[in-house]
């Protein structure tokens, strides 16, 4: 196939950039490095692959950013929302999928477009001629090396860390029971194991001295992104920081005491069988065997069997506020486009929403036309002003999708008024740009 534009990297980002291209006519192709070489952090070559949670976060478009940024997405025929609500699993008022479902059906619908060519190639360069680099927080070396080359700035990054899974069966039910915080959901969402203080402040210590992984030399100065900081690190700000954080108890009812417990661990669903779920917020740079026994100290799981440990790998970004331009095109090389991770957008949803806004961008050039960039009153909007000048270059960070990217509201209204009278904003702002881009 002699195809019109080179997609680099087949993660959520590519994939959701090939399909809008794709579905746009535009002949695509999508090289992914994995099935040729591996990564530090990816398990399988499937397309889409989720490394680190199962979540996509809140499905909330009334009152949270991200859901209204699932919204937007569904409305503009996004193939990485449409498999989540496919393969979604029960997570209360979040959206959760199981990984591996998820993960063949975006590779099954990619692979499966007659205007996609994938291709299983490691790309080492910048293409000539139109392209986007979606390539994700594990870059190639030698990719990144001819990014910064053209670029002449250094790559910033952050480590990403993986929280462990847990087989069902092996989760002591006597101890843990079902319930989402507040009750929301259907009651099933999530396994909340208990601890009394006596239980937490032990766990806190072994959290505290139980071995951790070595860094390489290049890794030591690099800084943790704080949406997936590791639970030991968590908990070296001080002793009850975790209490207010992921082992929060407030909403849950131990059904022993009908009180709230001291802390609680809570597991959530990670396959559509049920028969796996991962432990919430619980991403750990600790060794292997540290890691069973440290978390076994959890009452409800001290038999834990794990299908997969937690780990630590290596996130990159490029300063996009100062090298991008409105519609993600590198200002050096217009030919070039870049999406997902690599932008500095933080987040399996935000990552697709700036493929997707990619393709779309790249879709409406190949044709000979323009797309304005959606109002900055969406979600996806303030996202990519974010990306592409909202932000300080020089201090410039991942950030997840969140209302503070949002313009202000030009009424007053009460503080409880304000999430559900921005989303309103948002929804109207949309139709507004789909009408005049399809105008």
């Amino acid at each position: 196939m002699t195809h019109q534009i080179h997609i680099i990297g087949g993660g959520l980002a590519g994939s959701e950039a090939a399909w809008q291209l794709a579905e746009a006519g535009f002949k695509v192709r999508l090289s992914e490095m994995r099935g040729v070489e591996p990564t530090p952090a990816h398990h399988t070559d499937q397309l889409a692959e989720l490394v680190c949670s199962n979540s996509f976060r809140s499905d909330d478009a009334e009152h949270n950013a991200v859901g209204l940024l699932h919204a937007e997405m569904r409305a503009l025929g996004s193939l990485i929302l449409t498999q989540a609500d496919k393969h979604r699993v029960p997570a209360g008022s979040a959206l959760a999928v199981d990984r591996e479902g998820f993960a063949e059906g975006v590779t099954q619908a990619i692979a499966g477009h007659a205007n996609i060519e994938l291709v299983r190639e490691r790309v080492d360069s910048l293409p000539d001629g139109p392209a986007i680099v979606a390539t994700g927080p594990l870059t190639g070396a030698m990719l990144a090396e001819a990014v910064r080359a053209e670029t002449g700035e250094d790559a910033l990054a952050f480590f990403d860390a993986i929280a462990p899974i847990v087989h069902r069966d092996s989760i002591d039910m006597t101890i843990a029971w079902f319930q989402s915080r507040w009750d929301k959901g259907d009651g099933h969402d999530y396994i909340n194991c208990p601890m009394n203080k006596d239980e937490y402040l032990a766990f806190h210590a072994a959290l505290l001295a139980g071995e951790k992984g070595e860094f390489r030399e290049w890794e030591k100065d690099t800084p943790y992104f704080e949406g997936c900081m590791p639970i030991e690190v968590a908990a070296e700000r001080g002793v009850d920081t975790l209490r207010y954080g992921p082992m929060k108890p407030v909403g849950l009812d131990d059904p022993r005491t009908g009180r709230w417990p001291y802390a609680v661990v809570q597991l959530r669903q990670d396959n559509a069988l049920g028969t796996l779920w991962n432990i919430v917020g619980f991403q750990t740079k600790l060794k292997h065997a540290e890691q069973v026994r440290v978390f076994r100290m959890i009452p409800g799981l001290q038999n834990a069997e794990f299908a997969r440990l937690g780990g630590l790998h290596r996130n990159t970004f490029i300063q996009s506020p100062k090298l991008l331009d409105g519609s993600l095109r590198l200002k050096s090389r217009p030919n070039i486009r870049f999406a997902g991770q690599i932008t500095g957008c933080e987040g399996y949803v935000e990552s697709a929403a700036i493929g997707l806004l990619a393709g779309r961008f790249a879709a409406a050039e190949l044709g000979g036309t323009s797309l304005t960039a959606p109002p900055q009153e969406t979600a996806l909007g303030a996202l990519l002003g974010h990306i592409t000048g909202g932000a300080q270059a020089e201090t410039y960070q991942p950030m997840n999708v969140n209302f503070g990217l949002f313009p202000p509201l030009e009424v007053k209204s009460k503080k409880a008024d304000r999430k559900g009278l921005m989303a309103a904003r948002a929804r109207a702002a949309l139709q507004d740009w789909q009408v005049a881009a399809h105008g």
